[in-house]
């Protein structure tokens, strides 16, 4: 592994909105995303089906949802990676989160199936940043309108996950409705 990966993104490689995620990442990076993986997926694994569809809140996504936005912003942001650290300087689009999440229909899809696709790909994006050398690492290009580094879409992958796992186990595992 190079040093790269293990420095925290510098401020002006990320735009502003984004830090909240970088702050959560500690330690090394590659590490971090392991060992959320091997987390994450316990948390997830202990939520039994029928509760997957569960929504602390009128309005709000269902675990399945959050999940499957998990997956959406992962690829999103580990395709970014891979043209930035390619050296493709072509300027990429943001993404509606909540138009994904409806398109996708998560709500009709098995929760064992979501649970899955997100082991998998996380696998796949470590594979993909553990390979990377290390002048790619601070390659940048610009997403969402913004300049943002290779370095810091890796750390807001993680980060992301760290928040919505947060999230879920505050608000959607503490309810009576949702317990297992």
């Amino acid at each position: 592994m190079n040093k790269d990966s293990n420095r925290k993104p510098e401020k002006e490689e990320f735009a502003e909105y984004y830090g909240g995620y970088i702050d959560l990442v500690e330690g090394g990076l590659l590490e971090a995303l392991e060992s959320q993986l091997k987390e994450s997926m316990r948390i997830f694994r202990a939520i039994p089906e029928s509760k997957a569809d569960f929504r602390y809140e009128a309005g709000k996504w269902s675990i399945k949802e959050v999940i499957g936005h998990l997956i959406d912003t992962e690829r999103v942001m580990a395709f970014r990676a891979l043209s930035f650290a390619r050296g493709d300087t072509s300027e990429i689009a943001g993404m509606d989160q909540d138009q994904y999440v409806s398109e996708a229909a998560y709500d009709q899809c098995e929760f064992e199936t979501l649970l899955n696709e997100f082991e998998s790909l996380r696998k796949a994006n470590l594979l993909f940043f553990s390979a990377l050398p290390q002048e790619a690492w601070s390659r940048s290009g610009i997403a969402s309108g913004n300049n943002v580094s290779v370095r810091a879409l890796a750390y807001i992958i993680a980060g992301h996950e760290i928040h919505h796992r947060n999230v879920i186990e505050e608000r959607y595992l503490v309810s009576d409705s949702a317990a297992a």
